[in-house]
């Protein structure tokens, strides 16, 4: 069974001029986000750009992936504080996403310092987000298990 999310964006103006919304349909989780090509580009200014909600998706798909893995190795995790730092560049090919470096802090009893790494960059490679994203983007986990 598939699943099937909507978003929809209004946007007026040119593009370095104009601006937009963003606007989740699905789940109604948050409509008209401010957008500008001056927030993917300059400062946020309190306006999101497609990377930040790709950095989003990110760390929420891999929090997901890996707390599924720990918990089928046994090892379900206390907790687990995902961050992703999506890099958005200009390239001699023109403007591109060129990197996601995911950073995991995570309590897990039970469980080695090398395993958790292990396991964070397992997660990194399965999560479907980063499967999106392989072969067009740098991936990278920095992962750190805390006491």
């Amino acid at each position: 069974m598939s699943a099937i999310r909507r978003a929809e964006v209004v946007w007026s103006g040119d593009l370095t001029s104009g601006s937009g919304t963003v606007s989740a349909m699905s789940s109604a989780a948050f409509e008209a986000l401010p957008v500008s090509w001056g927030a993917r580009t300059e400062s946020p200014e309190g306006k999101t750009s497609p990377e930040e909600l790709v950095a989003a998706a990110h760390a929420s798909c891999f929090a997901m992936a890996f707390s599924g893995a720990l918990g089928r190795a046994g090892t379900p995790p206390d907790r687990l504080d995902v961050s992703a730092e999506v890099t958005f560049d200009k390239l001699d090919a023109g403007w591109r996403v060129v990197s996601s470096a995911l950073t995991v802090r995570g309590v897990v009893p039970g469980m080695s310092a090398e395993d958790f790494t292990a396991a964070a960059e397992a997660a990194k490679d399965g999560c479907p987000i980063s499967q999106a994203l392989k072969g067009n983007v740098e991936l990278s986990v920095d992962a750190i298990l805390q006491g």
